[in-house]
């Protein structure tokens, strides 16, 4: 009987998936939706129209104070000129300012400081600069969302974004 064939009997194999891997690209996946999901949220800035205050016309608050006016004209070539008050008369020259902390960044804390400075002395200290902004045709959208960005930065709040150009303010861009 030793002579007698034996019956080769084939090993068990394990019953045990190994799911390392499948665990590892379910991370993946979930972890490239989250960011395509986040990717694709809109990016925009808030933006306010109009006046909120109780100020009415039988108020006199309808006459600008030329005080606390600053206006931005933005140009080509990231040319950017500031004013203080009106163009005829104005209480601070026209000058040509940079992009940037140091720039018009700068700029604007110094003014709105001192407008603040002039609001007080009327009683009513809360009141800043008004400033407006008027991109040209030529001026980028990229200037145009980084001066918005400085006022978001500053913290002024009253501002405008204005397309209309008078003639002087066309000649001024053109002699800078």
């Amino acid at each position: 009987m030793g002579n007698l064939p034996k019956k080769v009997r084939s090993k068990k194999l394990s019953t045990r998936v190994d799911l390392t891997a499948m665990v590892s690209v379910s991370f993946l996946l979930i972890i490239f939706f989250m960011v395509t999901i986040e990717l694709a949220k809109p990016k925009m800035m808030e933006y306010e129209y109009g006046y909120r205050g109780s100020c009415g016309p039988e108020r006199g608050c309808n006459k600008p104070d030329e005080n606390r006016i600053l206006t931005v004209l933005l140009d080509d070539n990231n040319k950017m000129i500031t004013y203080m008050g009106l163009l005829y008369a104005p209480i601070q020259e026209p000058k040509q300012v940079q992009y940037g902390k140091n720039g018009i960044r700068k700029e604007l804390l110094f003014i709105d400081k001192k407008v603040h400075e002039y609001s007080a002395s009327f009683g009513r200290p809360q009141i800043g600069v008004t400033v407006i902004i008027k991109p040209s045709k030529n001026s980028s959208y990229g200037n145009l969302v980084d001066i918005v960005d400085e006022m978001k930065i500053t913290g002024i709040n009253s501002y405008a974004i204005v397309d209309y150009y008078t003639s002087e303010e066309s000649k001024l861009l053109a002699a800078n």
